[in-house]
């Protein structure tokens, strides 16, 4: 069984990640690329990270990186690499004439078995597939940066796509350990960004108006909120924080809605806030370079050690 991952001159994180984890699934994954360099590169990358990965038990599968990384070969040519695909992920930069460039050249050359899945974080699946013939195998899977450490995958169907697309989509996320969710119908932003807006959204407003640094603001998420919701959601949340759900609301609804009610219009994220975000950002993670890249790495790795305290706790 093969798996065929479709990734761009530009496909770097995203592109490599799925290539990582479909391998660790046992699959075969044909990297594709129009630039051969670009293939070289991934792979040579690929290899680092899943020897770093192994050293620290951290990869993810059974089969040890050697094995993984002899599923994982890389392919010019877009009609080979589709031969025996059963899966197809783009993962192109987010141009919407791009994608759909890519998407109509996919559509003239798949069968009817194959499903058409694209990466995308906030283009709409009714704008990337329309007018394709195989609409009804067309799917967005988007992940989470960095989806090797961040399991969610938000799946979001066309209106035409089939349920068996969706199905059989969320079986292969689970297949290769990753937290596949169905949103039922499309809507701008999906629902991973649109509950991430909501709170940056507040938390911009909180420093704009004074409330706040833009530092404590973000130990109330990473020390506060962070630590509650890495386990559990808001709505559990909110039903464990009193007798129940019906209780929670009896109790609270009342100020919830006070509070909700002095929420102001959307912030500009410009002028006299956005550089005092920035200089207060730059004060702990300077903005060159090296710096951001080894905080990067600093995050990824407490990822890794977060996501493996989870999968030792016991599932409820």
């Amino acid at each position: 069984m093969s798996l065929f991952q479709f990734a761009k001159s530009h496909s770097g994180l995203i592109g490599r990640s799925w290539a990582m984890l479909f391998a660790s699934g046992g699959f075969r994954v044909k990297l594709f690329d129009i630039e051969q360099q670009q293939i070289t590169n991934a792979l040579e990358n690929i290899r680092k990270d899943m020897k770093l990965l192994e050293q620290s038990s951290s990869l993810k599968g059974s089969l040890s990186a050697e094995q993984q990384l002899f599923l994982i070969t890389g392919c010019s040519n877009i009609q080979e690499a589709v031969e025996g695909a059963i899966h197809i992920q783009e993962c192109v930069p987010e141009d919407l004439e791009l994608k759909k460039k890519v998407f109509a050249q996919l559509d003239g050359i798949i069968g009817d078995d194959v499903v058409l899945s694209s990466s995308t974080s906030c283009l709409l699946p009714s704008q990337l597939f329309a007018g394709l013939v195989h609409v009804k195998q067309c799917i967005v899977a988007h992940p989470v940066n960095p989806p090797y450490y961040v399991p969610l995958v938000e799946l979001v169907p066309h209106p035409e796509t089939a349920p068996v697309t969706v199905d059989r989509t969320h079986a292969l996320m689970q297949k290769i350990g990753q937290s596949p969710v169905r949103v039922l119908r499309e809507v701008d932003g999906f629902v991973l960004n649109r509950l991430q807006y909501a709170v940056i959204s507040e938390a911009w407003r909180l420093v704009q108006e004074g409330i706040v640094s833009p530092s404590d603001l973000d130990l109330v998420m990473s020390h506060g909120l962070g630590l509650r919701y890495a386990f559990i959601g808001p709505l559990e949340t909110m039903h464990l924080n009193a007798e129940g759900m019906l209780s929670y609301c009896d109790r609270y609804g009342e100020s919830m809605k006070h509070v909700l009610k002095t929420f102001g219009p959307i912030p500009e994220f410009s002028g006299a806030t956005v550089e005092k975000v920035h200089q207060a950002m730059c004060v702990k993670v300077p903005d060159d370079p090296e710096h951001l890249a080894a905080r990067r790495q600093w995050r990824d790795q407490c990822l890794m050690r977060l996501a493996k305290l989870k999968s030792q706790m016991p599932s409820q």
